[in-house]
């Protein structure tokens, strides 16, 4: 294993291990629950929205490293930003990690997101790393279940 992949997996590790938001918002006024039944994978994202922009944001559930660590970037990456921002960041996550979104030579805003790159190689893993992602959307879109089809 190549030492950058080394430290993209001890990142993984890491944010499953200490998820950063993993909680309850109380302030939220938008939320939406995602499962993944292929896996068991199930969360809830929760939304503060204000004024077009995610003031706050944090999720609960349960679910492997990989859905986990990608939720808890996930909150990272999207808070603070507006609506169309987020929903960029969704585009753009989704786009490469099925591959259409080569991240080091195509123009994108994924910063420390990039890690999940190689996830595109274990389709089965896809639904994983997305299922936070369509979650966040369904949110957005106040759509209470999410769905990564």
């Amino acid at each position: 294993m190549s030492e950058l992949s080394e430290l993209y997996q001890q990142v993984i590790l890491d944010h499953n291990k200490k998820p950063r938001n993993f909680r309850k918002l109380e302030s939220a006024n938008h939320f939406a629950e995602g499962y993944n039944p292929l896996c068991g994978d199930h969360l809830t994202v929760y939304l503060d929205l204000e004024e077009g922009a995610v003031k706050e944001i944090a999720f609960e559930g349960s679910g492997c490293a990989i859905s986990k660590a990608a939720a808890s970037m996930m909150t990272q990456a999207v808070k603070g930003k507006s609506r169309e921002q987020a929903e960029e960041l969704f585009t753009e996550f989704h786009s490469m990690v099925t591959g259409e979104l080569d991240e080091e030579t195509q123009e994108n805003s994924l910063g420390n997101l990039k890690i999940f790159a190689g996830v595109r190689e274990f389709p089965v893993r896809v639904k994983c790393a997305t299922l936070p992602w369509h979650t966040l959307q369904a949110a957005l879109n106040n759509e209470e279940r999410a769905s990564t089809e």
